[in-house]
């Protein structure tokens, strides 16, 4: 689906753009003014709470201010009445005076959806716009699965950066332990124990569905009671290539929202291992590579812009400790010529090892 990731691509780029310009965007007074709808929400109901943000901004005390607050909020009205309906990821929207003149109001309004669904909701009139879920989503390049279940049911969702999407919640209909009348308990405990793997099986099967074409899934959570969660990895089938994805099977007591939010919770070392390993590899590979064929490697500013400029990077790594314009020029030219971008930290030796030979470098598809 090259033309599907080239749409992305661009979607991202505009986004970086537009949160770059937010950025220097300063009120004088608190009348800039933020509002996240999350994905599936009433549009109506935001609205109505915009409607009534009026009568509190009515009580500002400064003429000028309330007034630039007062335009903004009935901008967005307006704005909000146009729509028929909400964007599938949700929808940001930024209004307010930007004007640089004292005394004279210049109210303008920018909206975007989302690269990824959104699940923050928002109201805020502050001297800056608040950007920070936007920025976030930019920074999600992989995304992890989770799945919680106990005997009754079962929830899979998403973890996308710091975000935790519900995608799906399911029922087993395997009745409690109290038995039914005359049934033998041991009847009742094979009757039982068919439904819960049967249960199991659905189970994969939906995690299949869910997980297994995702090229962004890094890898899978599991959590439940004990010993749930192990009958159902023992007895539900779920298909090697996702049980290879598995990093971690946590000891959780509740199977639906609040059980993927304690998974994620209880998995947090777990995740940040994945990335300390991830990035310890590739910078290996890049040590190496300048070590066995340096004429394969590049480092320093120079050396790495040459290699993006002939088209020679294959894989273009920079240090998070990097000047922010420095790695967006850098990202823009290695997106002119699809090279892989790889931020990496400074807080394993390899990453600190990097930084200090110029914080950046690549590997090469090619020598030049």
């Amino acid at each position: 689906m090259p033309h599907e990731k080239e749409h992305e691509k661009e979607r991202r780029a505009e986004l970086e753009e537009l949160l770059e310009m937010l950025k220097d965007i300063r009120g004088r007074h608190t009348e800039l003014v933020s509002v996240y709808i999350p994905a599936g929400f009433n549009i109506n109901t935001v609205t109505r709470q915009i409607e009534q943000e009026k009568s509190t901004a009515s009580n500002i005390k400064s003429r000028t201010t309330r007034n630039n607050v007062l335009d903004a909020l009935e901008k967005i009205t307006r704005y909000l009445k146009l729509i028929d309906k909400l964007p599938e990821n949700g929808l940001a929207i930024f209004c307010g005076n930007i004007s640089e003149k004292e005394g004279q109001a210049q109210i303008e309004l920018w909206s975007t959806e989302p690269p990824l669904s959104l699940n923050v909701r928002l109201y805020r009139c502050d001297q800056e716009f608040v950007l920070e879920p936007l920025e976030e989503m930019l920074e999600v390049d992989e995304v992890y699965g989770l799945m919680v279940i106990e005997r009754k049911e079962a929830t899979l969702g998403l973890l996308e950066g710091k975000q935790i999407k519900t995608l799906r919640k399911m029922t087993s209909g395997v009745p409690g332990k109290i038995k039914a009348g005359g049934q033998s308990a041991a009847r009742f405990h094979r009757l039982t124990e068919g439904m819960a793997k049967e249960f199991y099986r659905r189970v994969a099967e939906a995690m299949k569905k869910e997980f297994f074409n995702l090229k962004k899934l890094k890898g899978i959570l599991i959590g439940g009671p004990i010993p749930t969660k192990e009958d159902f990895l023992q007895q539900g089938e779920l298909v090697t290539a996702l049980k290879e994805k598995i990093i971690a099977v946590k000891d959780i007591g509740y199977a639906d929202e609040h059980g993927l939010k304690l998974l994620v919770e209880a998995s947090a070392e777990d995740l940040a291992e994945q990335e300390i390993i991830k990035e310890k590899k590739l910078l290996e590979k890049f040590f190496e590579t300048l070590a066995r064929e340096p004429e394969k490697a590049a480092y320093g500013l120079s050396a790495v812009k040459k290699a993006l400029k002939y088209g020679a990077a294959e894989t273009l790594i920079l240090s998070k400790k990097l000047k922010k314009e420095l790695i967006k020029e850098l990202t823009k030219m290695a997106e002119q010529i699809s090279a892989n971008i790889e931020i990496v930290s400074v807080e394993t030796p390899e990453g600190l090892q990097f930084y200090n030979l110029s914080g950046m470098g690549a590997i090469l598809r090619f020598a030049i």
